[in-house]
């Protein structure tokens, strides 16, 4: 096959081929006019001429009048000719741009049902022999953010949705127990005091964990990245949380390879991931189960693995696990307390040193690995 044929013209090579027939049209028409025209012109101007040697008569005056008529005869059939040649590019003009302006009016309009919220809305997509031209990756482009703004409504109505589910639960709690205490339903000691402040506490930690969201997701939070020995900052966020994992009954073990080289991190943010996938990790391993941190050196990146003899995770589930309010057992999240999000977090706190997060899984029963990887410090 020739390779010329696999090529699809560029737009500028369109317009400049349209522009180059229109003016082929013209001059073809041109000629063809004047052929027909002139003789029938040039004719009755030299009958004109032969009537007006009686009147001359000498040899002089009649090629002047010759020339003068053949001048005329020529000008008037240039002038017509010019006229046909005009009409003729101007509707070859006309039906170039409207091929050119077509999809340009589709996408405008397509523009317009999006700004007013339509945003299924999409443009078709004109290929010649599978392969684009301009317009073509414009519809292709102006498709892409179309899809893209869908996305992103259906994410900002899926967060409405479950802020909105996860606020509720909280302050029905509270609303009904209050309720109960003016009701006389419920004793007005300890343990009701502190049920409600329990669900009051779980409000404000959802509520700075939205906070915390919206500013990783914008990456509006600063870093303040310094050397961190990886190690000992392991060992000192496992003695903190030790005391849940007793309290549960769950084993915590670390195991951190000596002489690791030190990341740049921001210590604190760094402390959070590790707070969070830990507590993630306790969560869901049930009681006389074990959880267990592992780092270790590959390439130039540190590699810290968190696996656990928990629950596990269903294949279906590992894609969306990093998912703001996504849970694998609802119920049981949201029994723990759990905001939801605190693996999202994770993630982009992660991200935002340059590094990468991801979980495995052998399923249900099987627990669980969450590991992220840091650049060395260089």
């Amino acid at each position: 096959m020739n390779p010329l044929q696999t090529l699809s013209p560029r737009l500028g090579w369109k317009l400049f081929l349209s522009y180059l027939i229109v003016i082929l049209v013209g001059v073809v028409v041109l000629a063809v006019t004047a052929e027909v025209v002139i003789p029938t012109i040039f004719s009755r101007h030299m009958s004109g001429m032969q009537m007006g040697q009686h009147e001359i008569g000498d040899m002089m005056g009649g090629m002047n009048a010759l020339f003068f008529s053949f001048r005329a005869a020529f000008n008037e059939a240039l002038l017509l000719s010019a006229l046909a040649a005009v009409l003729a590019a101007g509707v070859v003009s006309y039906f170039v741009a409207q091929r050119v302006i077509a999809p340009v009016q589709t996408m405008t309009r397509a523009s317009q049902r999006i700004a007013e919220g339509h945003f299924s809305e999409r443009v078709p997509v004109r290929a010649r022999s599978g392969l684009e031209d301009e317009l073509g990756s414009l519809a292709l482009s102006f498709n892409q953010m179309a899809a893209q703004l869908e996305q992103t409504e259906a994410m900002r109505r899926q967060l409405i949705g479950d802020v909105a589910h996860e606020l509720r639960t909280p302050l029905t709690t509270i609303k009904g127990s209050m309720e109960a205490l003016m009701d006389g339903v419920l004793p007005a000691n300890e343990a009701t005091f502190q049920q409600v402040y329990g669900e009051a506490d779980r409000l404000q930690r959802l509520v700075s964990d939205l906070q915390e969201l919206s500013r990783v997701e914008a990456r509006a939070y600063p870093l303040h990245p310094r050397p961190v020995n990886v190690g000992s900052l392991i060992q000192g966020v496992a003695t903190r949380l030790k005391p849940q994992f007793e309290e549960k009954g769950v084993t915590l073990h670390t195991h951190v390879s000596p002489h690791l080289p030190s990341v740049g991190a921001d210590e604190d943010r760094l402390t959070q991931v590790l707070t969070n996938l830990l507590g993630n990790a306790l969560q869901y391993t049930l009681e006389g189960g074990t959880v267990e941190i592992h780092t270790e050196q590959k390439d130039n990146n540190l590699q810290v693995t968190i696996s656990d003899t928990g629950i596990g995770i269903p294949a279906e589930h590992i894609p969306h696990l990093f998912d703001r309010f996504y849970r694998v057992e609802k119920s049981r999240s949201r029994a723990g307390g759990g905001s939801g999000i605190g693996l999202t977090i994770a993630r982009y706190l992660v991200e935002a040193h340059g590094g990468r997060m991801g979980v495995e899984s052998e399923g249900p029963g099987k627990g669980s690995r969450f590991l992220f990887t840091l650049p060395f410090k260089g």
